[in-house]
């Protein structure tokens, strides 16, 4: 294989404003993008692009790696909440599903890659049979097997999933605290940390009746918007739920510090409906670019 120059390299592509619906969002919807944020002023940033894209190679094909300049993409930098240069994203199905800020050891990225790319499928083939159980079934087994295998951390991260899902957020947030540096960067914990955040949110607000009576009164009153939204999230109405956050965009994309925007990357990360989360993906793009 040809050396890349250190800053040039070959086999990555370039997302802009201009291209990053198709050669990003949509990209993602069939395949998974490996997306760093570098800069050409960082040799951090250099080296780890050449790291990135050796190891994508190695998945011939069925990996693609991607960059994106902060120097000339600050829009996307925001889109993203990108906060320190370098920061690496694995984007699969139009959503962010795992990353990493800084340089990581080699081994440390490989498993990253093999924890999505390697083990997806045995993963989701156990998704398909949980559904019949129910949230309390799940939390008397789980915590069956903590007792017996109390070293086994990831059941903690069940566990407390299972609790959230039976709106026990108080427990649920208490495990989420006391997992491992290792999980805090599974999907499944960032989930959960997203919907932590948003019934965060919901504490003393209206209930949905008042909220809509608010929006009927005046439509842009954006706060009981953003509000009804995070609490049809919360109830199980994703789509509803970010319907109005969209809203909000359209009518203000800079409202309370672009809060419309990032209450839409948020939700993205808790809503298992790729479908729903790639449509509306592409109106944010859309609304901000």
């Amino acid at each position: 294989m040809t050396q890349p120059s250190p800053t040039q390299p070959t086999a990555a592509l370039d997302i802009t404003t201009a291209n990053i619906e198709r050669e990003l969002l949509q990209a993602s919807m069939t395949q998974p993008v490996l997306v760093l944020f570098w800069t050409p002023r960082s040799n951090g940033s250099i080296e780890l692009g050449k790291l990135l894209e050796s190891i994508a190679g190695e998945y011939q094909g069925a990996l693609t790696f991607a960059r994106i300049n902060v120097d000339s993409e600050a829009q996307i930098v925001g889109m993203f909440g990108v906060r320190s240069i370098p920061t690496t994203i694995l984007m699969r199905e139009g959503q962010p599903v795992d990353g990493f800020g800084g340089v990581l050891p080699e081994a440390e990225i490989r498993d990253l890659l093999a924890r999505h790319l390697g083990a997806s499928v045995p993963m989701d083939a156990d998704d398909v049979e949980q559904p019949a159980e129910s949230p309390q079934q799940a939390i008397e087994r789980l915590q069956r097997e903590l007792e017996a295998s109390p070293e086994r951390a990831e059941l903690k991260l069940d566990l407390a999933l299972a609790l959230m899902q039976s709106g026990d957020a108080r427990a649920a947030q208490s495990l989420l605290d006391a997992l491992p540096a290792n999980l805090e960067g599974d999907d499944r914990a960032k989930r959960l940390r997203g919907q932590l955040e948003f019934a965060e949110v919901l504490r003393n607000a209206p209930d949905i009746a008042e909220l809509e009576r608010r929006i009927a009164a005046n439509p842009n009153d954006h706060e009981a918007r953003d509000l009804l939204g995070v609490r049809l999230l919360v109830g199980g109405h994703s789509e509803a739920g970010l319907e109005q956050f969209l809203a909000i965009l359209k009518a203000d994309r800079h409202w309370n510090e672009g809060l419309a925007r990032k209450r839409l990357i948020a939700a993205f990360l808790t809503i298992d409906d790729a479908d729903l989360v790639g449509t509306c993906r592409r109106r944010m793009s859309s609304l901000l670019f």
